[in-house]
């Protein structure tokens, strides 16, 4: 089934994921506001839909992100959605990585989650009802070398995700962790101007495109399914490293050739 809410807010909407959803649920009726300092790629995502609505913020700021969430209310009305698309994918060796890069890694991906949670789960719980979309990653689930910054980020969104769920259950909301293998965004890009791990060569050509995952999630809301693993063989990986670890490193360390 389909997104039939009303209002829905998405961080990261000028881009990637974010414009995805957002097109696809103005495109349904819904209001959408989207949240990113990227006002050029919001102006595209919103192009020739009157639904859509940018407000620019810098998610890492807790007081603009409240700002921006108190001016949707009160202009769009009350959010039934959030989808938490916002991040960034730059690659390195940590040793090699610069230290403010992994900061800001973890600042934008996981720090943002956690402002908007609290500018936004707090009115879904008071009016017992909503929709809850964390973006984490199979990047969350499964380390791999050259990718240690944006895999910490992203097991940060996962775990923190699963504890707000289990801490608010029976609370009305539907909560879901998404974990998606590559996806056909622009995010990839930042990966391969940086370092670019075998293991991510090695899936070119397989990625998901954004539509498929949108449609992973309705249904994972519709049957009540908290994580969410879109494509063929996310389950599989999801397994493979909680049963069998080592051998999953084993593999990544032959790939990559060190």
């Amino acid at each position: 089934m389909a997104y039939s809410g009303k209002v829905a807010l998405i961080t990261g909407g000028g881009s990637g994921m974010g414009r995805a959803a957002a097109q696809t649920f103005a495109s349904a009726g819904a209001k959408v506001a989207l949240l990113d300092v990227n006002t050029a790629g919001m102006q595209e995502t919103a192009h020739g839909n009157g639904n859509i609505h940018s407000y620019p913020v810098d998610i890492t700021s807790a007081e603009a992100v409240n700002n921006a969430v108190e001016q949707v209310e009160q202009s769009l009305g009350p959010i039934d959605r959030l989808y938490n698309c916002a991040a960034i994918m730059p690659f390195g060796k940590i040793m090699d990585q610069d230290t403010a890069t992994i900061h800001k890694i973890m600042d934008i991906n996981y720090g943002g989650f956690v402002n908007i949670t609290k500018a936004v789960l707090p009115l879904m719980l008071n009016r017992g009802s909503g929709d809850f979309v964390s973006f984490a990653s199979m990047a969350g689930i499964q380390p791999a070398l050259l990718m240690g910054g944006y895999n910490a980020s992203k097991a940060a969104v996962a775990m923190l995700t699963e504890v707000i769920y289990h801490e608010n259950l029976n609370s009305g909301l539907r909560f879901a962790c998404i974990c998606p293998p590559p996806v056909a965004t622009p995010l990839l890009q930042q990966g391969k101007d940086t370092a670019w791990p075998k293991l991510m060569s090695e899936q070119e050509g397989q990625e998901l495109q954004p539509i498929e995952v949108i449609e992973a999630i309705e249904s994972a809301l519709d049957k009540g399914e908290f994580w969410v693993f879109p494509g063929k063989s996310t389950r599989m990986g999801y397994r493979m490293r909680r049963w069998f670890p080592n051998y999953t490193w084993n593999y990544i360390h032959k790939l990559e050739g060190w």
